[in-house]
Parts: structure tokens; C-alpha cells; sequence
């Protein structure tokens, strides 16, 4: 996702066109996502066709409409995403629901991918044994692949299963954490060219020692204490297991990321009026911009300053569909970062706020 975010968050050009809808994963409900989709590249093409020459809009016509014929709806996500103009056209699926909306402004409407990176949890689980361990891609709620190649791995050298034997086995503890050991590199070699956060699901007592072996224990996001080393177990049982805890992780870091909000707020390194928001994006000021998830705003934006439009009037030329997310790629530019937030806890301050670096 952060290639795609790098890729289209810069582009500048003419007539960029992203269309946005919610999608369905399974049969009969997917069945209805290829007329919805259709229905917004109609949309598109009408104001299109309003605010720019036919034979402007031709070749994007033409790519657009080859893009949408190429997708299979048979392997939708929560979501999809296309991005078109005179030199682009690719899509991707993701995750989490948005809000259907077609955009067309000089860049690529990106805030659904900032969103991905934060709500669309990719990570790996590590199932965890003295006998055996798994590793396993999970994307939030649901197994993406178990991984093969030096997993799952088997302790057939360090440790006997045996009881007597397990006894009179003085250095037993020694050798559980040097088989531990090996599988935290084998971790690392697995996931080297794509890192994710990695989940254990292991009791206490292992989990402890094979954290006291881990060589980087950064990248282990937690565990849950269970007891899961069957090896018949099927992967998306495991993950249905582990997501629970993995959501309560992540509900703990928008509880730290508000109370850095509070803290900058009582150190007045903090803006919540938007034209105060965006002039201190523009100008490289912009540390943490915290939005209301589904909060839109079009606008006119003329230098440095915004002018709110009804969203009733958003799809007149010259109105940018959302400058919420012109702020996101501007602050993201000066490296910024971007923390999207559910029910009221941003009402106070109109669903927008933003710490200052200084």
C-alpha cells in the first residue's frame, strides 16, 4: 500500500480521475458491483465532458473504460479504487469501506490509501510451540497465506518430547530458547522483503522466553495467551482467534494518539480552524493532522487560502472535491502523518485538527 501511496500522491495533471466505491467479497452480493461502478464512471464522464474538449477526454475515456472491463468482481475486497488520466490507468482493492465518490482534480484523491495504512491492518502471526511454529499473513479479519519454505517448523533437534527425558534434562530451558532463537530468524528471513508487525499466539511462558531470545523485539506487535499448536488448525480459525486482540492493540494507539492531541493542545502547538490548518501545511508546519473518518470538504483553495462550498456544489469546475485531502498529501509531503478517528472525538474541534511542529 505505501507503494501505491508513494506513486500516485505526487502526480500532477490535468483531469485526474479516481472513482471510489464500496465493493462485496462474496457471491450474490458482488454480483451488484460492477453496474454500481458503472454508474460512477458515468458520473465521471458527464463532467468530464462538462469541463473539458472531446478529444481531451477520449484517450482517458478509453483507458478508463478498458481498466473496468479488465476487473474481475469475483476477487473484490471492502473497496476499490481507480485511478485514470491521459497517462495512467491501474486500480487496487482494499480492505475497508469508503464513501462511492468520483473525484477529478489536477491529483489523484489518496486519503483512502493514508486510511488503508492505518485501518487495513496487514501483519503475520507467529503460532508458537516448543514443538512446531507457524507463520501465517493475515489482513485484519481475515488469512492471506500460510508462509512455506522454512515453515512450519519443527523442533527435532533441541527438544524431546519425552517426559523422563524432559526430567532429567537440566539445560531443557537453555534449549527451548535456542530453538526459539532459530525461529525468530527464520521470522526475520521470511518477511525481510515484505516487513509487516508480527502477532505470537503462544502461552505466557513461551512467549516470555522466546521474547528474552528475539534479536528485534520492535517487531513484534504483542501476543495473545493461548495455546494454539495444532497443526490441523486452519489458518483463518488462527486468525479469527488473534484479530480481537490485534484490534484492541490498535485501539490503544488512538488512545495514545489522542492524548498527544490533548497534549499539544495545552502547550498551543495545536490548529483547528481549516484556513489555519492549511496555511501551517503549506508551510512545512504540519506534524499529526487528525481527521474524522468519512469527514469531506470541497472548497475553493486560492493560494493559501480555502473557501468552503457546499457539497451540493462540488462538482462545479475549479471546486476541489475534497480538500481534506489536499491537506493529507501536503503534509505527508514534509513528512507528516495522518490519524483518522471514528464516532465524536473530534466534534469539538469541527473534525479536524492538526499538531504543529512548533
Amino acid at each position: 500500500m505505501n507503494t501505491l501511496l508513494k506513486k500516485f500522491k505526487n502526480i500532477q495533471a490535468e483531469a485526474c480521475v479516481t472513482i471510489i466505491l464500496n465493493t462485496h467479497r462474496t457471491h450474490p452480493d458482488n454480483e451488484g458491483d460492477p453496474l454500481r461502478l458503472k454508474n460512477l464512471v458515468k458520473n465521471a464522464e458527464e463532467r468530464l465532458y462538462n469541463d473539458y474538449e472531446k478529444r481531451f477526454v477520449w484517450p482517458i475515456m478509453e483507458k478508463l473504460n478498458a481498466l473496468v472491463d479488465s476487473i474481475d468482481h469475483r476477487e473484490n475486497l471492502e473497496s476499490l479504487i481507480l485511478f485514470v488520466n491521459q497517462e495512467i490507468a491501474e486500480y487496487t482493492r482494499l480492505a475497508i469501506n469508503v464513501t462511492d465518490r468520483v473525484v477529478i482534480d489536477d491529483t489523484f484523491a489518496t486519503r483512502d490509501l493514508v486510511r488503508a495504512e492505518h485501518e487495513q491492518e496487514a501483519y503475520y502471526v507467529l503460532v508458537l510451540s516448543r514443538n512446531d511454529a507457524r507463520l501465517i499473513e493475515a489482513m485484519n479479519d481475515k488469512a492471506v497465506v500460510e508462509i512455506k519454505g522454512n515453515f512450519p517448523y519443527k523442533n527435532e533437534t533441541l527438544y524431546n518430547t519425552d517426559k523422563q527425558e524432559r526430567h532429567t534434562a537440566g539445560s531443557d530451558e537453555k534449549l527451548i530458547e535456542e530453538f526459539f532463537n532459530r525461529i525468530d530468524k527464520g521470522v526475520q528471513s521470511a518477511i525481510k522483503d515484505h516487513p509487516l508487525p508480527v502477532m505470537i499466539i503462544a502461552d505466557e511462558r513461551n512467549y516470555t522466553h522466546y521474547m528474552n531470545v528475539a534479536d528485534r523485539k520492535e517487531m513484534y506487535m504483542g501476543y495473545l495467551n493461548k495455546n494454539r499448536g495444532d497443526e490441523s488448525a486452519k489458518i483463518h480459525h488462527i486468525v479469527d482467534d488473534v484479530w480481537p486482540a490485534v484490534q484492541e492493540i490498535n485501539r490503544k494507539r488512538n488512545e495514545e494518539r489522542m492524548e498527544e492531541l490533548g497534549r499539544a493542545v495545552g502547550s498551543g502547538k495545536f490548529l483547528s480552524d481549516i484556513n489555519d490548518i492549511w496555511r501551517a501545511i503549506l508551510e512545512g508546519r504540519g506534524q499529526t493532522l487528525f481527521v474524522k473518518k468519512g469527514h469531506f470538504q470541497p472548497a475553493l483553495i486560492s493560494g493559501n487560502e480555502i473557501i468552503l462550498v457546499d457539497k451540493l456544489d462540488r462538482d462545479q469546475k475549479g471546486v476541489c472535491d475534497d480538500v481534506i485531502d489536499e491537506m493529507i498529501e501536503h503534509n505527508l509531503s514534509f513528512g507528516g502523518d495522518t490519524v483518522f478517528l471514528e464516532g465524536d472525538q473530534l466534534e469539538k474541534f469541527q473534525n479536524l485538527a492538526l499538531i504543529t511542529r512548533y
